[in-house]
């Protein structure tokens, strides 16, 4: 069976693997997305995770199609409480205007959101709520080089007031912070414990083998203050199952369908997705198990999102969760990364 692993300071247990669905309403159909829940919770995974933005890439037309798949199939399953569901509240970006006039982690906006989630999702609750990108101007979604500007943004005391309120009412049970820096975690915990307010107990950022920054600064606090990772683009957008390679691009595939999406083909990260793949193939293992084992056994990740658009994929994406990558791997996976270091940051 998949493990479960506790979710920060919480009562909650979340399985190891977690289903993403950031493709349903775009890449997949309402059926499909419920094929893939039945599949994947039928083999072990109680943790879903989603978003009031997704499908991705984002359109006004389809904003929310993916929260309202996974509503119909609570409503068709019941057995709610047997789950844990994740989803997200927008930050601010002029590509997201569209959404209530400007997404801002205010009292107002989070009220709202919290009620337009659970109405597509069909349930009462969300089990736990996470700020999807900061409020502030600052570096995410692979920006590298800091530089520090003024904006408006919503203090951090104000949004963890108006979330302290949505979890007495029983809206939602948890919170959780994304594509956070070291600084915002910190910050988010400080004000909590001094104002008594809820604190943070997860980071949902990318990590793979391709993008390790979460280990410079993060990883740290994931393991002193219990704000564990729920890892996401663990296989690089696909990249790391290999199936890009040598300029191959299959139909259907992201890659293929959204030529926006560049972060992890670059020139250094094919350099160093072809060394992954080699050194997995060399080992008896697809490129997918070993970028997945690596991720879902590092000592301070929560959860792997994992994410497919096939129950193919999502069948051997589920199957690595019981790898353990031999000694003889990981000092070769660190030669890699030496070599090549964070290339798709």
């Amino acid at each position: 069976m998949i493990e479960l692993r506790p979710l920060g300071h919480t009562d909650i247990q979340v399985s190891s693997i977690c289903l993403g669905t950031m493709t349903w309403g775009e890449q997949n159909t309402e059926a499909e997305a419920h094929a893939q829940l039945d599949y994947a919770t039928t083999h072990g995974i109680q943790f879903i995770d989603t978003a009031e933005l997704y499908p991705v890439p984002p359109r006004p037309e389809t904003q929310g199609r993916t929260e309202s798949y996974l509503g119909s199939w609570l409503r068709q399953r019941g057995h709610r409480d047997d789950l844990v569901i994740a989803t997200k509240a927008c930050g601010p970006g002029d590509w997201v205007q569209y959404f209530r006039g400007g997404p801002r982690h205010t009292a107002a906006y989070l009220t709202a959101a919290v009620e337009d989630s659970l109405a597509r999702l069909q349930t009462d609750y969300i089990d736990l709520y996470q700020l999807h990108w900061p409020d502030r101007a600052t570096n995410f979604f692979g920006q590298l080089g800091y530089r520090h500007r003024e904006s408006s943004e919503t203090p951090i005391d104000e949004i963890l007031g108006a979330l302290d309120t949505l979890v007495r009412s029983g809206k939602i049970r948890a919170i959780g912070l994304s594509n956070e820096t070291p600084w915002g975690v910190m910050r988010f915990l400080e004000v909590a414990r001094h104002a008594q307010l809820p604190l943070v107990q997860s980071i949902q950022n990318p990590y793979s083998l391709l993008n390790r920054t979460f280990e410079i600064g993060l990883a740290e606090i994931a393991h002193r203050e219990r704000v564990g990772l729920l890892a996401y683009s663990p296989l690089a957008f696909g990249v790391l199952t290999g199936k890009y390679r040598h300029n191959q691009r299959p139909s259907n595939a992201r890659l293929t369908l959204f030529t926006r999406f560049s972060r992890y083909n670059n020139p250094e990260a094919i350099v160093a997705t072809e060394a992954y793949c080699a050194l997995a193939e060399q080992s008896g293992m697809t490129p997918t198990e070993m970028a997945l084992a690596f991720v879902t056994t590092r000592p301070f990740v929560t959860s792997n999102i994992i994410g497919a658009t096939s129950l193919q994929q999502l069948a051997e994406n589920i199957q690595t969760h019981s790898r353990v990558l031999p000694e003889s791997v990981l000092t070769e996976i660190e030669a890699i990364h030496q070599r090549q270091p964070n290339p798709a940051p």
